[in-house]
């Protein structure tokens, strides 16, 4: 059935900020067939589309729909705990037009046609953009590659181990070296499995709370090891999920040997510690664990200098009956689309990292990694708009949490930052009140 195309949309008196042109000027955006048009103060000399609907935005930001290259849903196999409708309502909310979700499902994504089955899925029920990233091993067991080039060729925009580190340096070598021959990108979560047996960071505060610690040496020994694979096999490779200061160095120093590799980290560790943890809240429980402030400051300052190039959400949804336990039995995981963007303005507000470097790391970059069109706001870019006011406050409430599930870390947290409009090829997918 032909779907009828969204009515031309102009925001107009709007702060627009378009990182990848470097703009943050007043203006509008002028969208029309699910493109931009124009955007910025260049769109003040260009006519609106006949029939457009016009919006008053009263001075809001208008910025690229915000990408999450590091998303889990239960679609298939554990759909209670989300779906990919649920979690693109979630992602609408927060200003995120574009998931892309992980292989740790049941089955796992690590078959063409499961890949396949993820785009129909989200054809059919997702209010915003979905891009599957495929299983590097069969069953994320670390030991078997998947058919790279047929997963690609299905649709996978990269492929990872999940949650898991492959443990054989060997195996790892082969993938790399595999991956380059298709230009494929190679997301690594980087936790040696050996080391990272506890359950919170190590250190003085897991010996108080009577808890067996990961220690830092667990994330920084497997991101050297795997710098140096990707060395000797020049592929293309980014670190999910880095959480200490000695791993920042590495990824630095990684970087001036021209090695083609980027670094994300989760918004938990950009904005929480340890002493968040409390009372043994296993809402804040995840992996790798939330770390010292010390190593918080530092995630904070490379994602300033620009050595961490990507910001995600980590969203990992999980019901009561995995959190509802002791600290060290609970599973890892935390839900987090819903207030990525707001929780990241945090930094901006505390002058940390300027507004245009903050929007990069979740527009423009994690696009241009992952080599989808998408974070930009340029003319015949897609319609892809977050409209939101950066000094609205509010509070997290549970009762209002989108996701099926409701481990969030930031419940009852205030902030300062609210999305008022998201548009998803020019149509609008959620609006505030």
């Amino acid at each position: 059935m032909a779907v009828d195309a969204p009515k031309p949309l102009v925001l107009s008196n709007a702060r627009v900020i378009d990182p990848a042109r470097g703009l943050d000027a007043p203006g509008s955006v002028i969208i029309a067939d699910g493109t931009i048009l124009a955007a910025g103060p260049e769109a003040a000399n260009q006519g609106f589309p006949y029939g457009a609907d016009v919006v008053d935005c009263a001075g809001a930001i208008a910025a690229p729909g915000l990408v999450d290259m590091c998303v889990s849903v239960g679609e298939p196999g554990a759909e209670h705990r989300e779906t990919l409708a649920s979690a693109s309502e979630a992602a609408a909310a927060g200003g995120v037009t574009t998931i892309c979700t992980m292989p740790e499902t049941d089955p796992v994504i690590d078959d063409p046609a499961l890949v396949d089955f993820i785009l129909r899925r989200a054809r059919d029920t997702a209010s915003v953009n979905v891009h599957p990233l495929a299983a590097l091993t069969k069953g994320l067991k670390g030991e078997e590659m998947t058919e790279i080039g047929l997963l690609q060729e299905a649709g996978a925009v990269a492929f990872t181990n999940g949650h898991s580190s492959v443990r054989n340096a060997q195996i790892m070598r082969r993938m790399l070296t595999y991956a380059r021959d298709f230009d494929a990108l190679v997301i690594h979560h980087t936790e040696d499995p050996d080391l990272a047996g506890g359950v919170m960071n190590a250190g003085l505060n897991a010996t108080w709370k009577g808890l067996s610690g990961v220690p830092r040496e667990a994330e920084i020994i497997m991101i050297e090891r795997d710098l140096r694979l990707v060395g000797m096999s020049r592929g293309k490779y980014h670190a999910n999920l880095i959480s200490t200061l000695d791993s920042a160095d590495a990824i630095r120093i990684g970087k001036t040997r021209g090695l083609d590799i980027t670094a994300g980290v989760s918004i938990n560790h950009l904005t929480q510690n340890e002493n968040d943890i409390g009372p043994y809240r296993t809402f804040f429980k995840m992996s790798p664990p939330l770390r010292s402030e010390d190593d918080r400051q530092a995630m904070i300052a490379a994602v300033a200098d620009g050595t961490i190039d990507i910001i995600v959400s980590n969203h990992d949804p999980q019901d009561v009956e995995t959190k509802r336990h002791p600290w060290a039995e609970a599973e890892d995981g935390a839900i987090g689309l819903e207030t990525l963007l707001a929780a990241a303005l945090r930094l901006y507000h505390s002058e940390q990292v300027d507004l245009l470097t903050l929007l990069a790391a979740m527009t423009y970059r994690p696009a241009d990694r992952l080599g989808i069109d998408a974070g930009r706001l340029a003319a015949g870019a897609p319609a892809d708009v977050v409209v939101f006011d950066p000094d609205r406050p509010w509070v997290l409430e549970k009762s209002a949490i989108k996701s099926r599930s409701k481990n969030s870390p930031f419940e009852d947290a205030r902030f300062s930052g609210r999305v008022l409009r998201t548009v998803v090829a020019g149509r609008t997918v959620y609006l505030h009140g």
